[in-house]
């Protein structure tokens, strides 16, 4: 990089850093009314210039989160202790320790052999192809709350070594042979299986830690039970549709199993430390579903499995402090849950919800969700993370749901659920969507408009489907 880019490039940190702090410094002296504390318009001022800053992403998010965080302490809006206390939260640490659970999954290749099993028995057509490789993501899924790592880290390159193995590549024009179809079918399956486990996707706990400040319980299994029926219909469908309106020209795979086979055999035998890696994945996963019986806590649970890791030297201590994407979840995670909960606690969500629900009122409570399920969905088309945009809406539109009568347990699950379907929407909707996308097998056009057709079947599946099996369940 030369010094002019140089100089560019800090000129453009500045102007975003500039524009966002402005921005904080307008809403801080906007009038507001005497029922709101002062102390609360100035978190609000804070907050929003700091997701504004995690949006246009001057500097990383991490960096930007402690800046917020040293603003917020500097004009005595709260004090050190409460600036900190994010960093007490459980369901934190919940999602930092199961990032270095799924390196155990990368390490020590266990992920890339479950794929290939798969693939060699289901991977004689294309579509049952696609089926296994989803399948896989579903199976780790549980124990893999990075659906960027997932996604991009272990099932992307599998994918990409099987189309070029069926000469399918974007050089040379080929795309549309196979990759195609799979890489989009990838990233679909990726958004249902995030949405279907608290622990498959880095925002579905912080979704949970904001529901619990509208003191709404939400538990692994608890969101697991309710979102299995309709995540199975959409695991099913939603390839099916992909294959109909996005078909690929190959539509049978002969070779897939042997080639499958063939990785296989370069793996040899599982390794020592790939059936330690199986045996904690399943005590952790067992310990989460039997949570509410053995009154083990989620994170607890996750500490465990860490420690078995650690006592197994499945991964080692340098594999954690190398782990930045945990590291980095904790530090901006944990801010900006202080500041959502500071939110609430000065009484600011309560105002603007009860704000709200003046606004809706006449409106059956079904209507009201649904409303509020459908801006909270197309809204994230100006988003390029679905967890900043999960931060900054989630408690918001939850308190407003709840304060229009809708069912605080249905409401908060189903704005948890969304805030993973949501990435059904542009090709920078959430982590693993720039990955795919990037790979070049599918172009910008068809990306935009299949997401649009899929994105009113999850609609469909979700609220449709879904709110039967959640009614049959107990949930409202």
């Amino acid at each position: 990089m030369n010094t002019s880019e140089i100089r560019k490039s800090h000129y453009n940190i500045y102007l975003k850093l500039l524009i966002c702090i402005l921005f904080g410094v307008f809403i801080w002296f906007i009038p507001h009314s005497k029922s709101i504390q002062p102390l609360a318009w100035h978190m609000l001022a804070i907050f929003i210039a700091t997701i504004l800053a995690c949006i246009l992403k001057p500097l990383p998010i991490g960096a930007v989160s402690i800046i917020g965080l040293t603003l917020a302490i500097i004009t005595n809006t709260i004090n050190v202790n409460t600036g900190l206390l994010g960093f007490s939260e459980g369901s934190i640490w919940l999602i930092v320790i199961a990032f270095f659970i799924s390196r155990g999954f990368i390490k020590t290749g266990l992920g890339s052999r479950i794929a290939y099993h798969f693939i060699k028995l289901f991977g004689k057509k294309t579509l049952g192809l696609c089926y296994s490789i989803i399948f896989c993501d579903l199976v780790i899924a549980p124990a893999t709350p990075s659906n960027t790592a997932r996604a991009g880290g272990i099932i992307y390159p599998i994918i990409k070594s099987l189309s070029e193995a069926f000469g399918s590549k974007p050089e040379d024009n080929t795309e549309r042979k196979i990759g195609s179809f799979l890489i989009f079918s990838e990233f679909h399956g990726d958004i249902i299986t995030a949405a279907m486990f608290l622990t498959s996707m880095a925002a579905n706990p912080l979704a949970k830690t904001l529901a619990k400040t509208l003191n709404v319980n939400i538990t692994w299994f608890g969101w697991f039970l309710a979102a299995l029926v309709p995540g199975i219909i959409s695991l099913v469908l939603i390839p099916l549709i992909i294959y109909k309106i996005y078909p690929p020209e190959i539509k049978n795979t002969p070779n897939a199993p042997e080639l499958a086979k063939k990785e296989l055999e370069k793996m040899g035998p599982m390794k020592k430390d790939e059936k330690l890696m199986s045996i904690v994945f399943v005590i952790i996963l067992f310990l989460w579903i039997t949570g509410s019986l053995t009154k083990i806590d989620a994170t607890l649970t996750a500490f465990i499995g860490l420690s078995l890791l650690l006592i197994f030297k499945v991964i080692t201590w340098d594999d954690v402090k190398g782990e930045k994407g945990a590291w980095d979840t904790l530090i901006w995670f944990s801010v900006l849950v202080m500041m959502a909960n500071q939110l609430n606690k000065l009484g600011l969500i309560k105002w603007f919800s009860t704000l709200v629900k003046n606004s809706v009122h006449g409106f059956s409570w079904p209507i009201i969700l649904l409303i509020l399920l459908v801006c909270y969905f197309y809204i994230h088309y100006i988003f390029a993370s679905a967890t900043a945009h999960v931060s900054s809406m989630y408690s918001a539109f939850l308190a407003i749901a709840i304060a229009g009568g809708v069912p605080p347990l249905l409401a908060a699950l189903s704005l948890g659920f969304f805030g993973n379907l949501l990435a059904s929407t542009t090709h920078y909707s959430s982590g693993p969507a720039p990955i795919l996308f990037g790979s070049g097998y599918v172009n910008q056009n068809k990306w935009w408009s299949l997401n649009f057709i899929l994105g009113i079947v999850y609609f469909i599946i979700w609220l449709g489907i879904g709110s039967i099996w959640w009614k049959v369940i107990g949930i409202y």
